[in-house]
């Protein structure tokens, strides 16, 4: 049933034009969504809507991941770093896109969905994801610099050392806003002398950054 919904559910966010690279459909019809969200969601997994998890968090919509995949152009052997792992359904994407030559690291600073997150890649196959418990307003420092970092959380502004972790050439996607007003998701360009490129995408919906650089 499950994977009939899943072919379903790509089928149509490839005719709504969000998916439009084989890799990026590849990625999304291979993770099983159902295994990323709570247990009693399980029949609502292939829809295209957000879905709660622990702790007054979400799991984003598919078109939203679709979205995200599409504005990293991640390419094989890659090293990415997510702030906000979530579900970790995200990571599985990523995990898929950048192959066996790439690193895939998570930081997610509540211990409850850092646990759910840990859980559900185990179960879905995706062992060598690297999940940490912190700080992600921080960044990750053990493995930076990165080619590509997402920030799946709205922050006040860019964080200073997740910028600092980003090498050169490489692309940051945050949302930036509040928590209860506008929020909109850029994409960031870092150019070799370090210079910051910004693009605004789209108006969004996240829960909030917590931690040092994040909404008190």
């Amino acid at each position: 049933m499950s994977l009939n919904q899943r072919n379903q559910l790509i089928k149509n966010l490839e005719l709504s034009g969000y998916i439009r690279s084989s890799r990026i459909k590849k990625a999304m019809l291979k993770v099983p969504r159902e295994l990323f969200v709570l247990e009693k969601y399980h029949d609502e997994a292939y829809s295209d809507t957000p879905l709660p998890i622990h702790g007054d968090q979400t799991i984003s919509a598919p078109h939203i991941h679709s979205i995200t995949l599409s504005e990293l152009k991640l390419k094989e052997g890659y090293k990415v770093l997510e702030i906000g792992a979530g579900s970790g359904i995200l990571l599985a994407y990523i995990r898929e896109l950048v192959g066996g030559k790439g690193k895939v690291v998570g930081i997610e600073i509540n211990k409850e969905i850092y646990e759910f997150a840990k859980e559900n890649l185990e179960k879905a196959g995706y062992n060598d994801v690297i999940l940490s418990h912190g700080d992600g307003s921080l960044g990750y420092t053990k493995y930076a610099p990165y080619d590509k970092i997402v920030v799946s959380a709205a922050s006040p502004d860019i964080p200073e050392p997740v910028i600092e972790q980003l090498k050169p050439n490489g692309t940051l996607l945050i949302i930036i806003g509040s928590p209860y007003g506008e929020q909109n998701l850029i994409k960031v360009k870092k150019t070799k002398t370090g210079k910051l490129i910004k693009k605004e995408l789209l108006p969004v919906i996240f829960v909030s950054l917590k931690g040092k650089y994040g909404w008190k």
